[in-house]
């Protein structure tokens, strides 16, 4: 028996078994197993271990998705995402300008076309803001597991978002998140006491601070060497 003259439920177990590469090589085969590639009852869960994939043709968005991780493991990159933006070379933001975008429009694409998101794991994206957060908790509302590592942007809106619009969590995490502070993850604690809440190291880092906030402190140390 040839491969596309098994039924589509035998298909779609056939290609579950496959990575998203393999998947889209075997749909070019054929119209029928395009056909299946296409299905979005196969889409249940993506993992993508840079941004640079999300801009891939090799996977499908839609209804069907449950489980989102996109993890960015890259540490020459993840140095240079992670530097406040006021701080960094113009080599530095020329590196970012290639890629800042992409999760944030990918999120966007998820809160249009993914309803039934269940969990959601952001690891190492140091562009996504705390809107992105809030649309994904805005329009995916079944959305139960939220986990964000190493996202410098994030901030207590984040925190806010999830009092006002996670109905439905039961866990969130927000580890070494420098931008957190433990007032915002309080408000959480009291506001929704059945979410498990996770922040490693989030609130004993050091935050961001813009120039304009350290110029009062820089004006107060040239005082006090000035009459020392």
């Amino acid at each position: 028996m040839q491969l596309i003259q098994l039924n589509r439920e035998c298909l779609l177990h056939l290609f579950s078994f496959l990575d998203k590469d393999s998947r889209r090589s075997l749909s070019l085969t054929c119209r029928r197993l395009r056909e299946v590639f296409l299905d979005p009852r196969l889409w249940n869960l993506l993992y993508f271990s840079s941004p640079c994939e999300l801009r891939r043709d090799n996977f499908v968005l839609g209804p069907s998705l449950r489980y989102l991780s996109i993890c960015w493991y890259s540490s020459r990159v993840l140095q240079v995402c992670n530097i406040e933006d006021w701080l960094k070379s113009s080599f530095q933001k020329d590196i970012c300008s290639k890629h800042e975008s992409v999760v944030s429009t990918f999120l966007a694409h998820v809160c249009h076309m993914c309803p039934n998101l269940l969990e959601l794991t952001l690891s190492g994206c140091g562009h996504i803001t705390d809107q992105d957060v809030i649309s994904v908790l805005q329009s995916c509302r079944k959305l139960r597991i939220l986990h964000l590592e190493n996202c410098v942007r994030i901030t207590d809106c984040s925190l806010e978002g999830v009092v006002a619009h996670g109905d439905g969590l039961e866990e969130v995490r927000v580890d070494f998140c420098r931008n957190i502070t433990q007032t915002g993850l309080q408000a959480v604690r009291e506001k929704r006491p059945g979410v498990r809440l996770s922040a490693e190291r989030s609130a004993d880092m050091i935050p961001d601070s813009k120039p304009e906030e350290m110029v009062p402190l820089r004006r107060t140390l040239q005082k006090v060497l000035l009459f020392s």
